[in-house]
């Protein structure tokens, strides 16, 4: 997290420099998937602030999505032991409702 943060610290406050962010933050969570909870958490705030910024979605695409985010938080075991509930996050981490 130190070199985003370094990276962040020297960049323009532009909304490209969020979605390059995103990117390195997609990167960093693949690459280390002990830290893809996090990384995927923090893409997501500032996923909304560069949606703010787009279009609204087709009727399709946000159907699908809905359908996928009702089947994942169906899955969820909020009562689940540490790993089961480790292994909830990860997976939410990795979950992309647009695809």
């Amino acid at each position: 997290m130190n070199d985003l943060h370094a990276w962040l610290s020297q960049q323009h406050h532009g909304l490209r420099t969020f979605q390059i962010f995103q990117q390195k933050l997609e990167t960093l969570g693949r690459d280390d998937p002990a830290q893809r909870g996090l990384c995927r958490l923090l893409s997501g705030v500032v996923g909304s602030y560069v949606e703010a910024f787009e279009a609204p979605l087709p009727v399709e695409i946000a159907d699908t999505a809905y359908r996928r985010l009702l089947t994942l938080v169906g899955s969820l075991d909020l009562h689940g032991d540490g790993a089961r509930r480790l292994a909830d996050i990860n997976r939410v981490a990795a979950c992309e409702l647009w695809r």
